[in-house]
């Protein structure tokens, strides 16, 4: 049976035991599966493909027997690993998507996205999303030297936590009118996404026919649990998966 598995929002650091052994269970359960798909947030930061300490090479590793053992891998780039590039996709044996890419599932469209630039009235965010996306300033990033990136992406952690604690909660999630916009432009019925950390099935109407909007989990430390995404002859669906 075909089976395809989409996660996100693992934030995958050596300060989390719990999630990193999960992570690397279910590559193991699901070696041989027909795709796996990355949507954003891998890691709780990535300052270049040069960052090849043991724990990275350690995730490579496990990517690789993952892509070896028949699994199509694919990544999207999150929030917080933007400059996750060709070496670290080529490293796995998976390949690096747009922010907005369609897939066909049992003959649906499905749209797949990390969910970010579903934010739009988050304007902060949005403008740094747009800085971070842009390859000039990727190159003047890459540019200095390796310890440098890691204290820069150091000081973006506290000041994301610091500017997210003040937000109210309806900004930081979805705007409405731009899961319309995307699902209408891609002609997706679905649409499947991560970022916001509400693991949730919406059921929509798009210009007269229904739609849904289906989030995936965030990867819990302390309840050792997440959800995902499964696509099999059953359709697609959201499961936990426990660790």
């Amino acid at each position: 049976m075909s089976r395809t598995y989409f996660i996100s929002d693992l934030h995958l650091s050596p300060d989390l035991p719990r999630v990193t052994a999960g992570f690397l269970a279910l590559l193991e359960h699901i070696r041989g599966a027909t795709a796996l798909y990355v949507l954003g947030d891998l890691f709780e930061a990535w300052v270049g493909d040069d960052h090849r300490d043991d724990y990275n090479n350690r995730v490579i590793e496990a990517f690789r027997a993952l892509a070896d053992s028949g699994t199509k891998l694919y990544f999207v780039h999150g929030n917080r690993d933007f400059l996750l590039g060709t070496g670290f996709a080529g490293a796995t044996g998976g390949t690096l998507l747009p922010d907005s890419a369609v897939v066909e599932l049992d003959g649906q469209r499905v749209l797949l996205m990390h969910g970010d630039q579903l934010c739009t009235r988050d304007e902060k965010f949005m403008a740094f999303r747009a800085q971070s996306r842009d390859p000039a300033w990727q190159q003047m990033m890459l540019a200095n030297p390796l310890e440098q990136r890691l204290m820069i992406a150091g000081m973006w952690r506290m000041q994301s936590k610091a500017n997210n604690s003040n937000k109210p909660e309806n900004i930081m999630d979805v705007t409405p009118e731009e899961v319309t916009r995307v699902l209408q432009e891609s002609d997706a019925a679905t649409l499947l996404h991560g970022h916001t950390h509400r693991p949730q099935v919406h059921e929509l109407d798009v210009a007269g026919r229904p739609a849904r909007r289906m989030v995936l989990g965030d990867w819990r430390e302390d309840s050792g649990e997440a959800v995902i995404g499964v696509a099999d002859d059953d359709g697609l669906r959201l499961e936990t998966w426990r660790f």
